[in-house]
């Protein structure tokens, strides 16, 4: 009889796989190397994740939760603070250079997902993105319609500020422009609510 992976020692290896990955990308990601990086044998990892496209998908996952659980964990996310003021904070913390792996993981999850190389493993870090911050806004009284919109739209020009930033270097440019971006969300959130 097969034994079960245990749960915990699975949520552990998921963590070093996403480190690994905040490190090495994702594009080329293969398991025997992988493995060796971990201290691992293939088996180790097939022992937990019956091949690379579930491996992938749990650590779509597992990059998620702890995504979403860092920006929770932000001071103001509770109603303390505007939109704005989060979305700046939100800023801040991610281009601070212990979180930068994971900005840019994040970034070039973004790109292959848009170049249709993630067919199925898109994690709900992306593929929800906009219910995430809109239901930031509705708990600050925005309407449901509203809410999503306003979302999109600054998740959108978010995103395109960071990889801004992260090709072109220029952050002073950049962060007037994010700057911007905030006063018009909390403008919006204003107006809507």
């Amino acid at each position: 009889m097969a034994r079960t992976a245990d749960p915990q020692r699975r949520a552990e290896l998921l963590d070093s796989i996403v480190d690994y990955l905040a490190g090495h990308g994702l594009s080329t990601l293969s398991m025997r190397p992988l493995a060796e990086h971990l201290g691992k044998s293939t088996r180790v990892l097939t022992h937990h994740f019956a091949d690379k496209e579930e491996l992938l998908s749990a650590t779509m996952e597992r990059l998620d939760e702890r995504h979403r659980g860092w920006l929770r964990a932000l001071p103001g996310w509770d109603g303390s603070d505007s939109v704005g003021t989060i979305i700046r904070r939100t800023w801040d913390w991610q281009l601070q250079e212990e979180n930068l792996p994971i900005a840019r993981l994040i970034h070039e999850i973004e790109g292959l997902a848009a170049g249709g190389r993630l067919a199925g493993h898109v994690p709900r870090l992306l593929a929800d993105r906009a219910e995430f911050v809109a239901a930031l806004l509705r708990e600050r009284g925005v309407p449901e319609r509203a809410a999503l919109r306003i979302s999109t739209l600054a998740n959108s020009a978010y995103t395109g500020l960071q990889i801004d930033y992260l090709t072109s270097g220029e952050r002073e440019r950049v962060e007037e422009a994010l700057d911007q971006l905030v006063a018009l969300v909390d403008e919006w959130v204003r107006a809507a609510s």
